[in-house]
């Protein structure tokens, strides 16, 4: 086993890494931007390093890591998700420096990391895809020829992409041959390619996804699925495990696609089979993601499995220990990402000092997170700040109980997206199942939501008209 891990990542994802460490009695070093300098994984790492300049460039210098990795003795180095997590070069380096990168092997990465190359191996391998082209599309012109063949609506992607970057849906020529610019544009701000590819668009849904872990010994298992259909912006907001539409049979097709997705692959450690599941219960293979996901801790939660003590005793050559048939979802449980955002102006990212901080507790609740009262949260990073986690014996349950933690979730000084989610919760069609991706675009209702007016400030209030009225 390892003796030091470096964590390459920042926020509530490295505090997650530290506490595994510290179960297996593995030594943590952290690295941090001056930004992150009071962060919670901060103070709970053994060690921490400054790394800069600035507050971005110092998660993404792969060499600057990796030179700090060696100086100070660890032997391997976990990338959490986002930033490096998925970039080939980093797992490459680590590889040639004789570090351990806890995750897939480099070759895997981009495999997976090309969406074209995905597709052809993953219809090689006989796992579903959803129709499209072959490969990247060069021009328009061939993007309004390939359309026609396929039909209408279909999306323009990014063939180096993911998180709704470098996505147009198009439902005619026109919107075809306006979007594609602006995807290739898209693609390359963000990924640095303009390659983009065709897919039919499959209307209204459900984003299904399979956890996977693969260790060195050939061993492959699946530890079911998640529901992440409901989103924002491409984006995911809700998560649940295990989806309500997949009937006992769809399971374990699906399940069967996903380990052969992952075979296909060469895959090693945990990652994520991607797919689409149309009103007529057809899958699609949508990607692979090759790392930790954020919603890693619904499926803990269902099956009792620490996937992240998991990835780091595969990485370390440790056999997974667990066979397909020991895999047992129990219950059900949801995850809710609390972003600093504020719902009603376009989910725009908030920063700043939280004032006051009440988290929720009781039984079958967890709270994944990176704050605390007077932190400063920065300008510079991804949105969430906690993830609020519910378990329950059933569905009702999980539902009752995750609006339950939502009212006693208090953050003040930043706008969040608490009360939304609160809504959500409340909506029939959500408490019903009734949802796919298109759920919150459908519903601009949820956005009429009342601020939560906090008992604590119901009390200051009172105490300062009594203390006024009474010359205090």
């Amino acid at each position: 086993m390892f003796k030091k891990v470096l964590v390459a990542n920042r926020g509530e994802i490295a505090t997650r890494v530290i506490r595994a460490c510290k179960e297996l009695s593995i030594a943590t070093a952290a690295i941090y931007s001056e930004a992150d300098a009071t962060s919670l994984y901060v103070k709970k790492a053994d060690e921490s390093y400054l790394v800069g300049p600035g507050p971005i460039e110092g998660y993404l210098n792969i060499h600057r890591i990796v030179d700090l990795a060696l100086k100070v003795g660890v032997d391997a180095i976990h990338p959490g998700y986002g930033f490096l997590s998925e970039n080939p070069a980093f797992a490459e380096l680590c590889e040639k420096k004789g570090i351990t990168f806890i995750g897939p092997t480099s070759q895997a990465i981009v495999n997976m990391g090309d969406k074209v190359m995905a597709r052809k191996m993953m219809k090689k391998a006989g796992v579903p895809i959803v129709p499209g082209s072959e490969g990247s599309i060069k021009g328009v012109q061939e993007a309004v020829f390939l359309a026609k063949e396929i039909g209408y609506p279909v999306m323009v992607k990014a063939s180096g992409g993911g998180g709704g970057r470098g996505l147009r849906i198009a439902r005619d020529e026109k919107e075809l041959i306006g979007g594609f610019e602006i995807a290739r544009s898209e693609s390359k701000a963000a990924f640095g390619v303009s390659d983009v590819f065709l897919e039919k668009y499959i209307e209204r849904p459900h984003h299904i996804e399979f956890q996977i872990l693969a260790d060195k010994h050939g061993n492959i298992i699946h530890l079911g699925e998640r529901d992440c259909s409901i989103q924002r912006r491409h984006q995911k907001l809700i998560e649940i495990a295990p989806s309500l539409i997949l009937d006992a049979e769809l399971r374990e097709k699906m399940g069967i696609a996903a380990v052969k997705a992952a075979r296909a692959a060469n895959y090693t450690n945990a990652g994520t089979v991607e797919f689409l599941v149309d009103d007529k219960k057809n899958f699609y293979f949508l990607e692979m993601n090759t790392r930790i996901q954020v919603e890693h801790t619904i499926t803990e939660e269902v099956t009792g499995i620490d996937l992240v003590k998991k990835q780091i005793e595969i990485a370390a050559g440790k056999p997974l220990g667990i066979g397909q048939d020991k895999v047992k979802a129990r219950g059900f449980a949801m995850e809710c990402r609390i972003c600093a955002e504020d719902p009603k102006n376009n989910f725009r990212p908030n920063s700043g000092r939280v004032t006051a901080y009440y988290s929720p507790g009781g039984i079958g609740v967890r709270i994944d997170g990176a704050i605390y009262k007077d932190y400063v949260i920065p300008a510079f990073y991804d949105s969430m700040v906690a993830k609020l986690v519910v378990r329950g014996m059933d569905w009702k349950e999980v539902v009752n109980r995750m609006h339950r933690s939502l009212d006693e979730f208090v953050i003040r000084g930043v706008k969040t997206t608490i009360p939304f989610l609160r809504k959500i919760m409340n909506d029939p069609d959500f408490k019903n199942g009734n949802f796919d991706t298109g759920y919150i675009d459908r519903k601009p209702d949820m956005l009429d939501y009342a601020e939560f007016e906090d008992p604590i400030d119901k009390v200051a209030a009172i105490s300062a008209a009594i203390a006024a009225y009474h010359g205090f």
